[in-house]
């Protein structure tokens, strides 16, 4: 590095050290320029401590102030408040900035106690904390967003929540018990490359919680996670994605929180994402809608998503002042609103029988009329048992693909559950040969035995090494609270190995009570020095009482258990507010709908 260089370096870092930022006062004052006497004085502060005479000084700081300036760009923000309404501020900053400091920047004109509750989102994008506003393509005079989370009636600040809610689905879909699936409308699990399947699930689990706080009306928190499943989808090249009409409904919802937050100045942004949606629909839905109206008739309840992107689409065209069109869109929309009303009596009907709303408005939007009590009714059952024969007939193998999945990329490929080759024993196949038809069956235990039956002298005529169970290990597992049979399985299968023994057996734990029993039992045993006072004593082969267990064996259980634990109350927090229907983003009841097209199409005929 060369000498003016180190020097440059110095310099900026003693500004930055400082807070002072040469684009601002008291070095630049607008309109009338640079104020060199306050460059002279930052000069004569900093030329002894670089070792450089003050004029040279000078000219370093004239440098980069010249530098700053044509990066300096001005920002339009508008903060989304659902109490106070819309703030207008403008924010100078330099592009090479760290999106912290446009954080710490927008905190400090709209004091506000704490940047880091500061989101602001750009062009769709929430705007990262920890890169420069010029790699994110920031640009001058771009409109950003701002949301800040001043709290619910419960007291936990919106950042606080949205973290939460990070850290819950993150936890459940690394969850190795399949505690999150994806299925497509007819209740069959769908399932991709292990490259994008978890990335997908992290997508869909910010919708789902999304969708939840759409339903409370609380669009700032919506937004946030869409923004964020929007980032996970953009990870993923599966033809999925492509196919599948979740992308799509993803922007759909994405606009209609620019909407209900009457968010006008991401209509660029609306523009886009609109474009994209009907795109996506017409490949699924076909051109009219025809692939749709010949799968699921005339009436089908996805006409209520149809109606809200030509909602969108008007409103959008009315903003761009493209009136003719926008008339034109909210009319159709209207026409569709007059065809998806349904008789709010038979609704009241339908529900006083004991079904639920939402099912009840889905299947009288699919009758005719909306009023034909039989037909809805019978609509309802049979969605019930399509759902419920996709599941059975997909439940044992899916899950089992599941877990496969899952562990394709790690070193636990081969696993085997013990307790399956427990089962599989017991119905009288030997344990070596149950062993290798779980490992080709991904331990579905249907598929096992119907491998078992058919291809056995295959089965038979794999390499198979006989281990010898360690004694002194098997009774440390028995130790620590493990079936013996299934120790027996998990030592044979790791060759005696016991870390891996202990990971087999923690992972066939399927249950959050027996892994509460299992934290206790260790808890007791550590606080005893590893030895296990809780029931009879094991002995080992040689007839003596095994000694105390290590610490380190103590502790991989103690750390799988209460992680998985964990995962199991961060499920429950998940899906503490999220509706038990299957087809909810199907159920709009189209109040707020009905409202918006009324006004806009008012503003049209003034």
């Amino acid at each position: 590095m060369s000498q003016p260089d180190n020097i440059i370096i110095q310099d900026r870092a003693l500004l930055l050290s400082d807070g002072g930022k040469l684009w601002q006062e008291p070095y630049y004052w607008r309109p009338g320029g640079t104020v060199s006497i306050s460059l002279k004085i930052l000069s004569q502060k900093y030329c002894s401590i670089v070792g450089i005479d003050m004029s040279r000084c000078t000219f370093i700081w004239t440098e980069h102030q010249e530098n700053a300036l044509r990066r300096i760009a001005t920002f339009k923000v508008r903060r989304i408040d659902k109490h106070t309404g819309a703030t207008m501020v403008d924010i100078k900053c330099n592009l090479d900035i760290l999106g912290s400091e446009l954080q710490a920047d927008i905190a400090k004109k709209l004091e506000l106690p704490n940047a880091e509750h500061v989101k602001c989102i750009a062009a769709g994008k929430i705007v990262s904390a920890h890169a420069t506003l010029a790699d994110q393509q920031l640009e001058n005079n771009q409109q950003l967003n701002v949301i800040v989370g001043d709290g619910d009636n419960t007291g936990e600040a919106l950042y606080e929540r949205i973290n939460r809610i990070k850290a819950d689905v993150q936890a459940i879909v690394s969850s190795k018990n399949s505690l999150i699936e994806m299925e497509d409308q007819d209740g069959s699990q769908v399932f991709l490359p292990p490259s994008e399947h978890k990335a997908l699930l992290m997508g869909l689990g910010f919708c789902e919680k999304a969708r939840a706080a759409m339903h409370r009306e609380n669009f700032e928190e919506a937004l946030l996670l869409l923004l964020e499943a929007d980032e996970y989808f953009s990870d993923c090249d599966s033809k999925f994605v492509e196919s599948a009409d979740n992308f799509a409904l993803l922007n759909l919802d994405i606009v209609w929180c620019y909407l209900c937050l009457k968010n006008v100045t991401q209509i660029p942004d609306a523009e886009r994402r609109l474009v994209h949606c009907s795109h996506r629909f017409r490949i699924s839905y076909g051109d009219n809608l025809e692939r749709l109206f010949s799968l699921r008739g005339r009436n089908c309840p996805e006409r209520a998503l149809i109606l809200r992107l030509q909602l969108l689409q008007g409103v959008v065209l009315f903003h761009q002042n493209r009136r003719d069109e926008a008339f034109e869109r909210l009319e159709s929309a209207h026409s569709l609103l007059r065809a998806l009303k349904i008789n709010a009596n038979q609704l009241a009907l339908l529900t006083d029988m004991g079904y639920e709303p939402s099912e009840a408005r889905m299947a009288l939007r699919s009758c005719n009329e909306g009023n034909d009590i039989e037909h809805a009714i019978q609509f309802i059952h049979e969605r019930r048992q399509q759902l419920k024969s996709a599941r059975n007939k997909y439940k044992a193998s899916e899950q089992a693909m599941e877990r496969h999945l899952r562990r394709n990329n790690s070193k636990d490929w081969t696993w085997v559950n013990p307790r399956s080759v427990c089962s599989l024993h017991d119905m009288g196949y030997e344990k070596d040969l149950a062993v290798l038809a779980l490992q080709r069956s991904n331990n579905d235990i249907p598929f096992a035995v119907e491998l078992l039956q058919s291809e056995a002298k295959e089965i038979a005529a794999f390499p198979n090494t006989p281990v010898t169970i360690d004694p002194t290990k098997l009774a440390q597992l028995l130790q620590l609270g493990f079936c013996e049979n299934d120790s027996r399985v998990a030592l044979e299968n790791a060759s005696n190995e016991m870390e891996e023994a202990i990971e087999s057996l923690m992972c066939a734990i399927e249950s959050e009570e027996e892994l509460k029993a299992i934290v206790e039992h260790v808890e007791r045993m550590a606080a005893t020095g590893g030895q296990n006072l809780d029931g009879p004593s094991t002995s080992d082969a040689s007839g003596q009482a095994p000694t105390a267990l290590p610490a380190h064996f103590l502790e991989a259980v103690l750390n799988h258990a209460r992680s998985e634990i964990e995962t199991y109350k961060a499920y429950d927090r998940f899906n503490s507010d999220l509706s038990l229907s299957d087809m909810e983003y199907l159920d709009l009841p189209l109040i707020q709908e009905e409202k918006v097209l009324t006004e806009y199409i008012n503003m049209l005929q003034q």
